[in-house]
């Protein structure tokens, strides 16, 4: 494989949790890093855990075990192990990997670049934070846009608004804006704080995910599909204790922030993600 196109795969495969947090799942990282089998690659797993531990990180937080459905022979559906990867545990599974393997090299130096970005990150101010979440959720929708018409769906508008329908409490779009007092002709996104948008790409790339994974085909099905993911990442916005996303203030409009910031003096600014 290409290095370039693991690079890319890695991109990929990141996804984003309500609480802003880069995560990856085991399954996806497996084949990227050269891996065919899974017995193989849980060695890897249970040395980066060891690793992680010696550092005085619990690995219980970077290394978090689930299970996955797949279908099997004759269409039963089977129980698989899986697991959730925080940035820094790939980055030590990519460094307890077999050196020989030229992916391995390649993911060290992605993941390494990733901690640094997310170094900048940190050091932005809130208001550059929001405007780099927001073109994230924008890419989101956009690949989210693509697998839905790729699923058969023709009415995005209704297919969008079954998202927004899951996410916040069977409010739509219009609904959403009267609540919070937003102008009908502004984009709810743009108004949108860190959790917000947050909230809303974590949907958008396990919508886009689960279209995709599961094949879904027709306009119905993929709504269907759409609303369900929203009020899933709402159920676990609940879970851990966030605020409900129709119940967080509007804040300043991001365009009002790109444009006062063209305004300000030139500095060195973090690389937006495509």
């Amino acid at each position: 494989m290409e290095l370039d196109a693991i690079v890319k795969l890695l991109d990929s495969k990141k996804q984003i949790a309500p609480n802003e947090q880069e995560f990856w799942m085991a399954r996806d990282l497996m084949p990227i890093l050269g891996y065919s089998e899974w017995r193989n690659f849980k060695g890897v797993i249970e040395d980066a855990k060891i690793a992680c531990d010696k550092s005085g990180s619990p690995s219980a937080y970077h290394f978090v075990e689930t299970t996955d459905e797949m279908t099997g022979g004759k269409g039963a559906q089977i129980q698989r192990e899986n697991m959730f990867l925080s940035r820094y545990a790939c980055y030590l599974i990519a460094m307890n990997g077999e050196p020989s393997k030229p992916e391995i090299a390649t993911a060290q130096t992605y993941f390494a670049i990733q901690t640094r970005r997310q170094e900048q990150f940190d050091q932005l101010t809130n208001e550059e934070k929001r405007i780099e979440l927001r073109e994230r959720v924008k890419a989101a929708n956009k690949y989210l846009g693509s697998a839905a018409k790729n699923a058969g769906v023709s009415n995005f508008a209704v297919f969008f608004d079954a998202g927004y329908r899951g996410l916040y409490g069977g409010l739509g779009l219009t609904d959403i804006k009267q609540k919070k007092g937003i102008p009908l002709k502004e984009d709810l996104l743009d108004r949108a704080g860190r959790a917000e948008l947050a909230a809303n790409e974590f949907k958008a790339t396990q919508a886009e995910q689960r279209l995709t994974r599961e094949r879904i085909q027709g306009q119905y099905t993929a709504t269907k599909v759409h609303h369900e993911v929203g009020k899933e990442v709402r159920a676990a916005i609940k879970k851990i204790g966030g605020t409900m996303p129709e119940e967080l203030s509007p804040e300043e409009s991001v365009k009002k922030l790109r444009a006062k910031r063209k305004r300000l003096p030139k500095t060195k600014q973090l690389p937006l993600e495509n």
